[in-house]
């Protein structure tokens, strides 16, 4: 390794693939490890699906969404040790409110919009503050942070991540139907590959892990081993 090889001012991971995969867990994991900041950038889009739901906002309006896009009044406030972030919309906690499958589908079509993912380009860029930043979402590596250094991509059967997510929900006393939930995460899955702007994909540098058969653990492991490869003069 060269060690006169510099690393940019503000390291950042970033953390892609579909939904249910653990990426949001990762990220959290990560960050607390080595004391980085987080951007959950999903969090966003469920964010502006729900404004758009309390403003009465077509989801197929996307002039009128990029507009709310644009003056977003949302605050990431930080949580517990150990909890995600608190997240206000327009002075209300909407953290949980965000995070049902509805919001997910949602987030999902209003993402599709290529005016309103580069109204929210910007924001996203702005948590890339010191010491560094890990960031998860589906295309953080391949749009928002292209430069970074380290870019992970997990992914997992439609049947395990729809598993995982029907037991996160039940777990908070939320009804769901399994069939269902692998139906609907087929479907977003079918709509963020295909979509014209930012299609959910691997950056051609990203280290791509098949989290089928893998621990948090031993997923949080591996990218903090490369990490600290990669960021050798950060630690």
């Amino acid at each position: 390794m060269n060690k006169n090889k510099m690393t940019p001012t503000i390291p950042v991971i970033t953390i892609d693939g579909a939904s249910g995969t653990g990426k949001g867990v990762v990220m959290q994991w990560v960050a607390k490890e080595l004391g980085w900041n987080l951007l959950d950038s999903g969090a966003l889009y469920r964010v502006l699906a729900l404004a758009a739901q309390n403003h009465r906002i077509s989801l197929q309006d996307e002039a009128a969404l990029t507009q709310q896009a644009l003056h977003l009044n949302v605050q990431f406030l930080e949580g517990e040790a150990g909890e995600p972030p608190q997240i206000l919309l327009e002075n209300q906690d909407i953290t949980d409110v965000i995070r049902t499958e509805k919001m997910g589908n949602a987030a999902s079509i209003v993402g599709a919009w290529p005016a309103v993912r580069t109204a929210l380009l910007d924001r996203q860029k702005a948590f890339r503050v010191e010491p560094g930043l890990v960031t998860d979402g589906r295309d953080m590596g391949t749009v928002v942070f292209p430069d970074a250094l380290l870019k992970i991509f997990l992914s997992a059967s439609p049947e395990e991540r729809a598993l995982r997510r029907y037991k996160q929900l039940k777990a908070k006393g939320i009804h769901v139907n399994l069939e269902e939930l692998i139906e609907e995460l087929s479907e977003r899955d079918k709509r963020d590959r295909n979509r014209a702007v930012a299609p959910l994909k691997p950056a051609d540098d990203a280290i791509c892990i098949d989290t089928d058969n893998l621990t948090i653990e031993q997923v949080v492991a591996r990218i903090i081993q490369e990490a600290k490869k990669r960021f050798y003069n950060t630690f």
